[in-house]
């Protein structure tokens, strides 16, 4: 579980496990009390592993979803403000979190992010064994010496894993899927898969739709397609990681963050100010709470422009230039696939 990345490390880690064991996936996003039966249900009869994602958006979802999975292995990923209109604070969050060791098996183990402080408080209360990953010293699986690999449409970094370290190529760009990467290589190890198919199973990774897939297009294009959902924390990292691939122009289309509470506002004007500290122009926004990124952008020297659905923006943004790269993100209700959809069929006014 985790605020951000459970479904690209539920797939990182299936296949990092099936080249051991016969492992089988929760479908899809399937993680809460509604879907989680179902995946459940569908699980192969035949298969030593079952991972499965398990997500909340109300206090007591969490601890249902665990106590019908009955993990062996729980994995924390990370705590970020989502559903905060709910919860009300990141420790209410984190809280909230935690009740994925209420199904946790006697002396299960926990894998834990220790660069993240809430998941960290939440793993020093565990009274089993902890496994850390991270790029703080102490972690027993952390990275170091990451770059991009050639075309950016990658990460390349040397993985420390509980005393040995190996070269790895991960197949998929950004930071923040290195910390997917991190996650699911310290569960896959330590219950044994061996690093060498550890390695292959990150360089031969794929994107989920809608979580950071490039479509790359004719004339050094590029689509970062990032529309399945988001957050502030969420959204700071995946513009940095789209800065970082080469261009020339970088801009963004970036819809609402929802359920961030009474600082949604703060948040989002936020977002469009530190959109342009990276270099981001133009800027696009999409939804009601959209318009507060826009004016924050505008007003530090952007060009920028507003839309109040994500149909209207599929309708007017502008065709891509030659060299362009493009982050599209926003919540899941903004429905940015379809601004997706537009920009890579060329079409556009």
């Amino acid at each position: 579980s985790g605020s951000a990345g459970k479904t690209t490390t539920k797939e990182l880690l299936a296949s990092m496990l099936s080249r051991r064991y016969r492992t089988d996936r929760s479908p899809g996003n399937l993680n809460n009390l509604y879907g989680f039966p179902l995946a459940l249900l569908s699980v192969d009869e035949e298969a030593e592993w079952m991972v499965a994602e398990m997500g909340m958006s109300t206090p007591g979802e969490l601890r249902g979803v665990s106590l019908l999975g009955r993990p062996d292995v729980a994995v924390l990923i990370n705590v970020r403000p989502a559903h905060l209109e709910v919860f009300g604070s990141l420790r209410a969050i984190a809280d909230a979190k935690a009740e994925l060791l209420a199904g946790l098996a006697e002396g299960g183990l926990l894998v834990a992010n220790r660069d993240d402080d809430e998941v960290a408080r939440i793993a020093r209360g565990y009274a089993g064994p902890v496994i850390w990953f991270g790029r703080r010293e102490g972690a027993d699986y952390r990275v170091e010496e990451i770059e991009s690999a050639a075309g950016g449409e990658g990460m390349r970094f040397t993985l420390h894993a509980a005393g040995e370290r190996c070269a790895v190529t991960l197949a998929l760009h950004g930071l923040y899927n290195v910390e997917n990467f991190l996650a699911a290589a310290a569960c896959a190890h330590s219950v044994g898969v061996p690093l060498a198919a550890i390695v292959t199973a990150a360089a031969e990774a794929r994107p989920a739709r809608g979580r950071g897939e490039l479509r790359r297009l004719d004339g050094d294009r590029l689509v970062i397609d990032d529309s399945y959902n988001s957050n502030p924390e969420a959204l700071r990292l995946a513009l940095a990681s789209a800065r970082a691939l080469a261009g020339s122009r970088h801009w963004a289309v970036l819809g609402d963050m929802l359920e961030l509470g009474a600082r949604e506002i703060e948040y989002h004007r936020r977002s469009g100010s530190e959109a342009v500290a990276l270099g981001f122009s133009p800027i696009v926004g999409v939804g009601p709470l959209a318009r507060e990124l826009v004016e924050a952008a505008a007003a530090e020297g952007a060009e920028a422009v507003w839309f109040p659905d994500a149909d209207t923006a599929a309708g007017e943004v502008e065709p891509l230039r030659k060299g362009d790269v493009v982050l599209v993100k926003g919540s899941r209700g903004v429905g940015l696939e379809t601004v997706v959809d537009r920009l890579v069929s060329g079409e556009g006014s």
